[in-house]
This record gives C-alpha cells, sequence and structure tokens, in this order.
C-alpha cells in the first residue's frame, strides 16, 4: 500500500543531518519537524522568521502567536530565534541553509518544479518559494506521485507555470523515492506493499530502474 503524507514525511527525515538548518514549505513539509531521527540536531527555519521551529503542538497546548509560514501553529525549541522577513529571506539567499523541502504540483524529469500556481485559480502571491529554488542547492520534493484525477505528477516537463528549473535533486512520493539526475528520474526505494510495475505505471517521465529496488524503512518515531 502507498505511504500517507505522515510516511512521506517520516521518510524524508531520514535525509536530515546532524548540525543542517533546514527550511520547511507549506504543506506536507511542514510534518518532518515531528519525525526528528534520534542523535542528530538540526535547526527549522520559517521564512516568517523563525530559527529553531519545533514539531507541531499537541492538542490544548497551542500559542495562536507562535505559527510557521503556512499559518500552522507550532513549537519553538530552547534557544530558538525570532527575526524579520528580511533577515529571514536575507538567510535563504545567502545559501546558508543546508535542505529545503517544499511541496509541488509537478516535478520535470530535469528538476524543474511547479508549485506556486494553477491558471485561473486566485493566488495571493508566489510566497518564498521562488527564492528558496533560486537559492538552495539541495531540494527534496515531498509530493503524492499522482494528483486527484489519477494522472501523473511526475512528467517529462511541467505543464504548469515553473517555480524553478533544473534545481530540484531528489522525490519524495507516496510511492517511492527517486533521485533526479541526468535529466531522468532514478528510482531509489519503493514504498512498502508497492511495486515496481506500479511506479512505472504512475511515472510520466523517463525512469531509469535498477535491477534491485528495496523497500524503504520507516522506523523513526514522532520527536
Amino acid at each position: 500500500m502507498s505511504l500517507d503524507k505522515t510516511g512521506i514525511a517520516k521518510r524524508i527525515a531520514q535525509e536530515l543531518r546532524d548540525g543542517w538548518y533546514v527550511n520547511l514549505g507549506i504543506g506536507i513539509p511542514t510534518l518532518v519537524a515531528n519525525y526528528i531521527p534520534q542523535g542528530i540536531e538540526v535547526e527549522f527555519q520559517s521564512e516568517n522568521g523563525i530559527l529553531g521551529m519545533g514539531p507541531f503542538p499537541f492538542d490544548g497546548e497551542e500559542d495562536a502567536d507562535l505559527i510557521n509560514a503556512g499559518k500552522q501553529t507550532i513549537t519553538a525549541l530552547k534557544g530558538a530565534a525570532y527575526f524579520d522577513s528580511a533577515t529571514s529571506f536575507a538567510m535563504i539567499r545567502g545559501q546558508h541553509v543546508q535542505l529545503t523541502v517544499l511541496g509541488a504540483m509537478e516535478v520535470s524529469q530535469n528538476g524543474d518544479i511547479a508549485n506556486w500556481k494553477i491558471p485561473g485559480k486566485m493566488v495571493k502571491g508566489m510566497g518564498g518559494a521562488m527564492d528558496l529554488v533560486a537559492s538552495a542547492d539541495n531540494i527534496i520534493v515531498a509530493m503524492m506521485h499522482a494528483n486527484r484525477a489519477g494522472a501523473s505528477k511526475l512528467l517529462k516537463a511541467c505543464s504548469l507555470p515553473l517555480t524553478g528549473v533544473n534545481c530540484v535533486r531528489k522525490v519524495v512520493t507516496n510511492l517511492a523515492v527517486m533521485d533526479i539526475k541526468d535529466g531522468k528520474f532514478h528510482l531509489v526505494e519503493r514504498a512498502p506493499g508497492v511495486s515496481v510495475e506500479e511506479i512505472v505505471a504512475a511515472t510520466e517521465g523517463e525512469l531509469v530502474v535498477p535491477e534491485n529496488v528495496p523497500e524503504m524503512v520507516l522506523d523513526v518515531v514522532r520527536c
């Protein structure tokens, strides 16, 4: 069976490394803060001006004044810092973030990402993703493999307005983990119970499949 959003976040959390500064985008990426592997320390940065963001609060422990960029209530770890948006984006543009995790509506086999606008639908603005993809060297996308109509979101070329070009390194979906290199998707792992054939059928873009594709191991717990 495929992963849910929590499963995707747990798998991405395994990509974290001790001492990293990490920016989490809106949606599935925010869940990653709940599943930091034991034995490492990371600092989560939110573009609305906090460094040291913790996991989501438990019910009844919310602080309405403490939110992330998606307007969700969060916690702050000991030693957290708060600052204005200009300082936050200076940190992003200055490449002081080692990992950026974003959601997406489409990703191409060339590493292009579309995640800010669907033509004909009103949006308030492009948000911070434009700066993140232009500045970050290590971008992981968290997304569902297909849209609600069942069409693949992993494409030869994106059809929606682009957020960034040739910038995504890895994609983690409800079906698989894939690296993007040499203009192709490379299958790394499959979700528990999901076959290689299912992943190939759900991927429009060119997919390189090795002889052996291991299942994901999801053994982290809520921090």
